[in-house]
């Protein structure tokens, strides 16, 4: 789930100095997907907003001055002030017309560089305004499940429960929707951090005035600084990136968000115990090999690497500080003999700690321990990384760690000695926060989730099947029924299929395959059990996909399934399905109940704790079906798989695979949550992070906290206060019904524009979607490998991203209108207003297509249409544009506003004059994308530059991409 809402920014401020840098100021702060305070704000706030933009504009104009001359902050200027007079359309053509390719790229840079300013000062002072604010997230939540304690409501014990097993994981992704490089993000934190310095009350005046003249240095930095990435990043690019995020909120979050839900549930009389895992991360860097052949078993291996190198990095700066605090003395305190025997024990295993530290820590027990565990710490870091030819190092007991387990229990013996010895306030204070952060962190940051197509798995079953005639009929003969029977058996029977001398004898896709799972024994035995933990099956469509990445993990190792039933089985490895279509989810319930009533497959999730993974797909649901049936039908998937999961006695772990726009998933955090079905959260959830989402939500530390105490507030208050309905089954079978009309009804008007044979020229013709490719923001490809060129080829990444860059952003609201007025029509109009009052899920979701509306413009959709398209494709916008009227009209007389984002003023606002810098910035990727396309396909490279750069502009202004 993505940023909590999007959220306000400043008015545009008037100018009042003269000349064109000052006039750069002009204009709003940030606005679009991400985090919100609340959807409102105070006058000053707003003031101050605008008064900080307006700065820094001006700041970015002299910056441009300096380097590019007045002559082209002049050119600036009229071609802003032009693209926001309709009337004036033929005049700023002709004027983009005559602007250099060179002088282009100076017009997109400048544009874009404000929108960056703009962004990150609407950040910086969306944190501000949080820290000042009573609370929210846990603040708000643990009195509420007070409340219901004392009410009778829920039982202490039951809150326990949930606390004991809850574990909310953000999973890092590689998906291609950052545009801004990681040089500029960082630019552009330390401008936020010295712009926040510099407003500090309480520092001298030399440091002030120091700080206003970093941030002039930042600004003329950030002109200086290219945007544009010279080369696609490499998984381990993208992992460096993953791993900035993750070492930040290892160090700068975790400890004390973790800290506040101990000491709040303690309020409550509930425990969350020091191992407990509330907040953990995971990622996909480095694992997704789904259409991505950059991502190798030797680059998942390496890219781990980094993880464990980083991660020990971290684990030894807790351990440092520890060193530091520790330094109880054996003239003051007692220490324990459990502790004392520990030490023995260490000078016999690591003498030249003992020889380098004793002396100094002679009467400091404390911090000599943790000279040990230092060591070994360092030590686990040498073995991870790999020597020799083998790559592996062996694990040598007591003079490095197996595993964070090992750690964490010399953690806890320095904690029951000084629990045991007078010290509790130290024992429950920064030895627990080390604790927790340990536990939450583990020797790698993240655990890292291992994705595949389905087909791969069955092409080298094939292979194996085949060579071992273990079937009747060739296994590419079979059908699913038959391919389920066969492996159901398989399973069942223990033998392997193939000897190790078969596994290395496969080619082609089936030894990719084997060696991909290798690679996933090899990586738990260097890293440790939590390194990998879920290997995801991309287009799942029958059980039988997932029975075949069983029957594999089995070939090689990771899993063994006793013949006697009664024998626990091993499974080093969960099996997570995707449902990724409309079909699949409607499928999702009776998939997963004949999935676990295969009697081996269940001794698998036994042997995994009796949790069950499932990935919901929101990006390509929309896709396939449009925003109304996708949303609805992950709604409903999420209470069959609940119903079937309490059937069969399995904890349910949902993965939310969301995008950062409303098209793919995305929207406010916290109402998403909440606005699940009742029970289908229990206390575990994963959803994924991706691209511009990361930074929006973690680049800033306040809106770190902010985000994560939102989203773990979130699943808290799920699992414990919305287990059961509050209304009644009549009720829920009327809403129920109604939104059957509304999905149906919008499914068939968006299939019949995607059916339509305009619409992919037309889409081509009038987004840069075939320039994408070139703006080298992620390694994968945007299209799916060995398809026909047609849209079911265009991932669902580039499908969003082209229609936002145009304003047409079909993927966050075509559809809906035509399902609003189905339902209307069918005498449902009562009904859609409950449930827009009553009702998180139809809220949440009319929310988001609102947002989506307001930031559609199809006056400047328009421009694209009339320059690019051909005649005989041009009148699909009018075909949109019915669409958009009829979705604006239904929406507004279910809310009862009479505009869209009525209540939710500042942004509005915001959204509106955002438009007075993006619509120079469409109309000079309009002229651009003219000029490119007549040169076919020996592009100017200047030109391509300059045309990339809008792409990026516009992002920037958008706040996302797909």
């Amino acid at each position: 789930m993505t940023p909590a809402s999007p959220s306000a920014g400043p008015s545009a401020p008037g100018s009042s100095a003269p000349g064109p840098s000052a006039s750069l100021a002009r204009g709003p702060g940030a606005g679009g997907e991400g985090p919100s305070v609340d959807g409102v704000s105070s006058d000053a706030a707003h003031a101050q907003l605008r008064a900080s933009v307006r700065r820094l504009a001006a700041l970015l104009g002299e910056a441009l001055e300096r380097h590019e001359g007045p002559e082209l902050l002049d050119l600036v200027e009229r071609v802003r002030h032009l693209a926001r007079r309709p009337d004036e359309g033929a005049e700023l053509s002709r004027v983009l017309e005559g602007v250099e390719d060179g002088t282009a790229v100076v017009l997109a840079r400048a544009f874009t560089a404000y929108f960056q300013l703009a962004n990150i000062t609407e950040q910086l002072h969306r944190a501000q305004e949080l820290a000042t604010r009573p609370g929210a997230g846990l603040a708000l939540t643990v009195p509420r499940i007070a409340q219901a304690l004392e009410a009778g409501d829920v039982e202490r014990a039951d809150v326990q429960a949930v606390v004991d097993r809850m574990e909310l994981r953000p999973v890092f992704t590689a998906h291609p929707t950052e545009s801004s490089r990681r040089s500029v993000l960082d630019l552009l934190s330390r401008t936020a951090a010295a712009l926040d310095r510099a407003g500090d009350p309480r520092r001298r005046a030399a440091d002030a005035e120091a700080d206003e003249r970093r941030v002039v240095e930042l600004v003329d930095l950030l002109w200086q600084t290219d945007e544009l990435r010279v080369e696609r990043p490499q998984p381990a690019d993208e992992a460096r990136s993953a791993l900035y995020y993750l070492s930040s909120l290892a160090t700068g979050v975790l400890p004390d968000l973790l800290e506040e839900l101990d000491q709040r549930l303690d309020g409550i009389g509930v425990h969350l115990g020091h191992r407990a895992r509330p907040l953990r991360f995971g990622s996909w860097v480095g694992g997704d090999r789904d259409g991505n052949p950059n991502v190798t078993p030797a680059v998942t291996l390496e890219v781990l690497a980094q993880q464990h190198e980083t991660g020990v990095a971290v684990l030894l700066r807790t351990v440092d500080e520890l060193v530091v605090q520790l330094a109880s003395s054996t003239q003051v305190v007692a220490v324990s003999d459990e502790l004392r025997d520990s030490l023995e024990r260490d000078r016999e295993l690591l003498p030249a700690v003992f020889d380098l530290r004793h002396r100094l820590n002679a009467e400091e027990p404390y911090r000599l321990k943790l000279s040990y565990v230092r060591e070994r710490l360092v030590a686990t870091g040498r073995r991870v990384a790999g020597a020799g030819a083998s790559g592996v190092r062996v694990h040598e007991p007591g003079r490095d760690y197996a595993d964070v387990g090992e750690l964490l229990d010399e953690l806890e013996l320095v904690q029951r000695s000084l629990a045991e010895n007078g010290c509790g306030l130290v024992a429950e204070g920064v030895v627990a926060r080390a604790l927790r952060t340990v536990a939450a962190s583990g020797l790698g940051l993240a655990v890292l989730d291992v994705r595949e197509h389905s087909e791969r798995h069955h092409a080298a079953l094939e292979a194996l099947v085949d060579r071992a005639r273990a079937g009747d009929r060739p296994y590419g003969d079979l059908d699913r029924e038959e391919r389920r029977a066969l492996l159901s058996a398989e399973l069942a029977g223990g033998r392997p299929l193939a000897s190790a001398a078969t596994l290395d004898a496969v080619e082609g896709t089936a030894a990719e395959v084997v060696e991909l799972f290798r690679t996933v024994r090899t990586a738990l035995e260097r890293f440790g059990d939590d390194a990998v933990e879920t290997y995801v099956v991309s287009m799942t469509k029958g059980v039988d996909d997932l029975l075949a990445v069983a029957v594999l993990a089995r070939e090689v190792g990771l899993v063994d399934l006793p013949a006697d039933p009664d024998v626990p089985a091993t499974a080093r490895l969960g099996f997570a399905p995707l449902f990724e279509t409309i079909t699949e989810l409607e499928a999702a319930g009776p998939l997963l109940g004949t999935l676990l009533s295969d009697a081996s497959y269940r001794r698998l999730v036994a042997a995994r704790g009796d949790v069950q993974e499932i990935m919901l797909g929101y990006s390509d649901s929309s896709k396939d079906g449009g925003i109304a049936a996708s949303r609805w039908q992950i709604h409903r998937a999420q209470r069959a798989l609940r119903d079937v999961a309490r059937e069969h006695g399995v904890q349910l772990r949902l993965f939310h695979g969301r995008g950062g726009s409303v098209g793919r998933g995305g929207g406010p955090t916290g109402e998403a949550i909440l606005a699940q079905p009742y029970g289908s959260l229990d206390g575990a959830m994963k959803v994924t992070e991706q691209g511009e989402v990361i930074s929006d939500k973690y680049l800033l530390h306040g809106l770190a906290v902010h985000n994560l105490d939102v989203a773990l507030s979130a699943v808290l208050e799920a699992s414990v206060l919305h287990r059961a309905s509050v209304l009644g089954r009549e009720v829920l079978d009327v809403w129920d019904a109604t939104m059957d009309v509304v999905a149906a009804a919008g499914r068939d008007r968006y299939r019949a524009l995607v059916e339509d044979e305009r619409l992919v020229p037309f889409f081509l013709a009038a987004t840069p979607v075939d320039e994408l490719g070139h703006l080298n923001i992620g390694s994968r490809p945007a299209r799916r490998p060995g398809g026909t060129g047609g849209l079911e080829d265009l991932r669902a990444i580039p499908w969003v991203f082209g229609w936002t860059q145009s304003r047409i952003n079909v993927p966050g609201w075509y559809g809906v209108g035509s399902g609003l007025a189905a339902a209307r029509e069918a005498g449902r109009g009562d009904a859609l207003r409950e449930m827009y009052e009553t009702w998180p899920f139809f809220r949440s979701f009319l929310g988001n297509v609102q947002m989506t509306l307001a930031k559609t413009d199809l006056s400047i959709a328009q421009r694209y249409v009339d320059t690019l398209c051909g005649p005989e494709h041009a009148g699909l916008l009018e075909v949109l544009r019915a669409e958009h009227d009829r979705t604006c009209a239904e929406v507004l007389a279910v809310t009862g506003q009479s505009e869209l984002l009525e209540s939710a003023v500042v942004l509005r606002r915001t959204l509106d004059l955002r438009d007075s810098y993006l619509a120079p910035l469409h109309a000079l990727q309009v002229e651009l994308l003219k000029r490119s396309r007549a040169q076919g396909d020996d592009v100017d490279p200047v030109l391509r530059r300059a045309l990339l750069l809008t792409i990026n502009g516009i992002a920037a202004g958008m706040r996302n991409t797909g």
